[in-house]
């Protein structure tokens, strides 16, 4: 599938800068779209400017399994670092409308791209027609196409660092502390974790019942504790001023409890958190992921893996 992969994309990109008909896509796998005609709000524009994306890659055989990636148009001489972005406002979907929300994302997969790494962006099945462990066991399929394919972008796979916000901040916590759920090749160098909640108690609402049921008497269960207490890549862990006093409440817990367990997580306090694109600062508000974030990446860099 590599070869058809390598291939398509090559033919892809040559077919969509002459603007002629696009070749015949593999069964197995779907590409559409490329460069300036998917970045034209003013902000995505700007922040996109020299970078590639390749959308609608499919991981897994469900229709919404398929990823983005973001490349930047100067070619590096050694792999890049990946960058890989789970997000979703809800456990049954964004609640801006599909093209603004998309927008909001491309901004924080050219952050990655513009800094020297590769963004991908996962989509992933929604409640209620995809309950828990679902939308965990997605991140984990795309993370194993992530490893077997990423080299073809010039990506390195050994230096993934997954970023979770909102319900994709509890599936990727999810699949790190529940092993029964990781495939082959499914492993991260670091999280970054931002509003999440990870654990939910009985006052959950329709979004988090849509998704863990409505027996209240799963949801430690199917809770990130205590398995999140073994993991051992490093963790940033964020939330904003503007949360609610309940999410707010979820990341002082999470935090206080892998300090208790001797692993502490670098956490942030965001100014806002009104999209992905504000948590990484990108809308210019100031405090965001970004720093910590490069931090982590370099820090990952700095390891020398063989």
């Amino acid at each position: 599938m590599k070869n058809y992969l390598a291939f398509f994309l090559l033919l892809t990109a040559t077919g969509a800068s002459a603007h002629g008909p696009l070749p015949a896509v593999p069964s197995d796998l779907v590409l559409a779209g490329l460069t300036d005609s998917d970045t034209t709000a003013g902000g995505t524009a700007r922040l996109c400017e020299q970078v590639t994306f390749s959308r609608g890659l499919r991981y897994g055989e469900a229709e919404a399994n398929v990823l983005d990636v973001v490349t930047s148009a100067t070619k590096a001489d050694t792999p890049r670092p990946v960058l890989l972005f789970v997000t979703g406002d809800t456990f049954t979907g964004d609640r801006a409308a599909p093209e603004l929300s998309r927008q909001i994302q491309d901004q924080a997969m050219c952050f990655a791209a513009r800094n020297d790494m590769i963004g991908v962006r996962v989509n992933y099945r929604l409640a209620p027609s995809a309950t828990w462990p679902a939308g965990a066991t997605d991140v984990a399929a795309a993370l194993s196409w992530i490893h077997g394919n990423i080299d073809l972008f010039n990506g390195d796979a050994r230096e993934i660092v997954a970023v979770g916000y909102g319900a994709g901040a509890f599936h990727v916590a999810t699949l790190l502390a529940h092993p029964e759920l990781q495939t082959d090749r499914a492993d991260v160098a670091g999280v970054v974790l931002v509003s999440g909640i990870y654990r939910v108690g009985k006052d959950a609402s329709d979004s988090e019942k849509a998704y863990l049921g409505t027996d209240a008497t799963q949801y430690d269960k199917r809770s990130v504790f205590p398995g999140i207490l073994n993991v051992d890549v490093p963790i940033v862990l964020a939330w904003a001023a503007d949360d609610s006093a309940g999410l707010v409440a979820q990341g002082e817990t999470l935090k206080k409890t892998l300090c208790g367990a001797g692993h502490c997580p670098r956490s942030a306090l965001l100014r806002s958190r009104d999209g992905i694109a504000a948590a990484f600062g990108l809308d210019g508000s100031g405090d965001s992921l970004a720093e910590p974030t490069l931090l982590l990446v370099h820090q990952l860099e700095a390891r020398g893996l063989p």
